[in-house]
């Protein structure tokens, strides 16, 4: 019975080791991605987006900042969409609000209301399900929604011309994500 009472205790020593050094091999990645944050404002997150940022209000874009960009970051993007389109009770589709991409490594953030004009130089602009480019803020036919606010830093400029879609911009950041930041804010309309 003490042979096996010690097997046990080597088998437990033998996995707490194997896991130590998962730790400190994966360590460093996993720290890296933790330290990137994105904040606003206008709103916490999982807080409501008051409704000047919705098609109820002024449908402008929310302030947004963020820190903790890793050190050898070429390139953010950001894509927001709403997994609860269009009923939360029955999703069907992911709609998608807002693409930027190639958003530069230094910038700290976006002001409230920005466009085109308004993002750092060298930000290209992709396409929402509005088919247009800019930002198209929450407009739920019903129920409350679900608003995700995606902060990427890569380790690459993504290739491609302007316009391109979330599925095109998430295919070309495969294998180039460093970090990620989400904020998400719900919405529901009033009546």
């Amino acid at each position: 019975m003490k042979d096996g009472r010690n097997d046990f205790w080597i088998a437990v020593i033998v996995t707490l080791g194997f896991f130590t050094i998962l730790s400190i091999r994966f360590g460093s990645a996993k720290e890296g991605n933790m330290s990137l944050s994105i904040k606003s404002t206008a709103f916490v997150h999982e807080g409501e987006i008051p409704s000047k940022y919705t098609c109820q209000g002024k449908d402008i874009a929310p302030d947004l900042a963020w820190e903790g960009v890793p050190e050898d970051a070429a390139s953010l993007a950001l894509i927001v969409d709403d997994p609860d389109a269009p009923d939360p009770a029955a999703p069907r589709m992911t709609w998608v609000h807002w693409v930027l991409y190639n958003i530069p490594p230094d910038a700290i953030g976006l002001p409230e209301g920005a466009e085109s004009e308004d993002l750092p130089n060298g930000t290209q602009e992709g396409l929402n399900d509005w088919n247009r480019t800019g930002y198209g803020g929450p407009c739920p036919p019903i129920g409350r929604h679900r608003y995700y606010f995606k902060l990427y830093a890569l380790d690459a400029v993504l290739e491609g011309d302007d316009n391109l879609t979330k599925a095109e911009i998430e295919a070309a950041m495969q294998g180039h994500i460093l970090g990620q930041a989400v904020l998400m804010g719900t919405y529901k309309k009033s009546r």
